[in-house]
């Protein structure tokens, strides 16, 4: 009995590692923006993604990789490259123009994107206190950002609207996903999605990666895109559905919500970051929200179930 009570322990021990190995990938992409641009570094991470891509389908499947029906490779195609393309440029361009924290902070308010996204699909209705959860995340947003709608500081406002936009377009990726996932498993989605789009990503990243000074680049940014792109992406959502599954969604969930925190300390310590005291109350009313919004009990809609490839 001794023996196992460690070993129950791993599940929480990888969820908490990953969140903080993401908390931490905010300062550290920011940094990675300095030295090679929010467009070269995604270049930069889609020389490697299809390796990435690869290896994983080869380890949960060897070389027998699962056929999609033809019907499904459409939304297959159109959904990554929204969720993932899209989604991932939006985010770097977003982070350009704003903070690590303000980036981590308005990316977690992913949940209630989902939740509208839910409602207006008519998936779901929204219980009193998940329409509580979205109007305090709403105020929360509107009071974090205010200092720079007040200064007229345009730039880093569509900063962070672009980091809303990217919040919503995952939202919309994970809704219209879940089929597809439900179908083949994640690993087959996320593999195949990642090598869906890598050539486009790849096209469009062509000219700021034939602009680069190769040979002046400092190691770290290869071992930082390294290690953005294989452990926080690849092996870090791996760990992450392997502690949900042992933990339940329900207990690990809440977890993601010191994401934020923890990008605010990294970026703090080696970025030199700043707070005001109404941005901190900003983060933590839209966290508030956001956690109210996803936990508050919600009110399915009878008869009435997704559509595949939604």
């Amino acid at each position: 009995m001794p023996d196992r009570a460690p070993a129950s322990h791993l599940p929480l021990f990888a969820a908490l590692a990953v969140v903080i190995v993401w908390g931490v990938n905010f300062p550290l992409q920011k940094a990675l923006f300095g030295q090679v641009g929010p467009i070269g570094f995604l270049g930069l991470r889609y020389l490697l993604v299809p390796f990435c891509a690869v290896a994983l389908l080869c380890w949960r499947f060897g070389l027998r990789w699962p056929r999609l029906d033809r019907a499904e490779v459409w939304p297959l195609v159109r959904l990554t490259l929204v969720g993932q393309g899209l989604h991932l440029l939006l985010s770097a361009l977003g982070m350009q123009g704003s903070t690590a924290f303000s980036a981590s902070v308005l990316l977690a308010c992913g949940p209630v994107f989902t939740l509208l996204i839910l409602r207006l699909s008519g998936i779901e209705r929204l219980s009193r206190g998940q329409v509580a959860g979205v109007a305090t995340a709403a105020a929360g947003a509107l009071l974090f950002t205010s200092d720079k709608l007040l200064s007229a500081d345009w730039q880093a406002s569509l900063g962070d609207l672009t980091l809303l936009l990217a919040a919503a377009l995952f939202s919309y990726y994970t809704v219209a996903s879940k089929p597809l996932i439900q179908h083949h498993g994640g690993v087959t989605v996320l593999g195949y999605g990642s090598l869906v789009c890598t050539l486009p990503m790849l096209l469009w990243s062509a000219p700021s990666l034939a602009a680069l000074d190769w040979a002046a680049l400092p190691g770290w940014v290869w071992t930082g895109t390294l290690w953005q792109t294989a452990g926080g992406g690849f092996l870090g959502w791996l760990a992450w559905g392997w502690a949900n599954e042992r933990r339940g969604v329900a207990r690990t969930a809440p977890l993601i919500y010191l994401m934020p925190l923890i990008a605010g300390l990294a970026a703090w310590a080696w970025g030199g970051e700043q707070f005001s005291a109404h941005k901190l109350l900003g983060a933590g009313v839209i966290l508030g929200g956001v956690a109210l919004a996803q936990f508050s009990p919600s009110r399915p809609q009878p008869g009435v179930t997704a559509a595949p490839g939604a």
